[in-house]
């Protein structure tokens, strides 16, 4: 169904939407859906860099797990 739309569709639902809530409204909502995306983007940012840096460490960790006594035998 939305294959269809086109331009021309997507023309008259934007003039609708400006005319039921008017710039000021569509504005506000559009500054806050950027703050959204913008905060979501920083969030994934730093889970990624969590996990990346905890897979680091858990590699620096697993290098030192034999004792030294254990070492010495082999």
């Amino acid at each position: 169904m939305l294959n269809n739309i086109g331009l021309p569709g997507l023309l008259l639902i934007a003039v609708v939407v400006l005319v039921l809530f008017g710039r000021g409204k569509i504005s506000s909502l559009m500054g806050e859906v950027g703050k959204g995306i913008t905060s979501f983007k920083k969030g994934v940012k730093e889970g990624t860099d969590e996990i990346e840096n905890a897979s680091i460490e858990d590699e620096t960790e697993a290098r030192d797990v034999t004792p030294a006594k254990e070492k010495d035998k082999v």
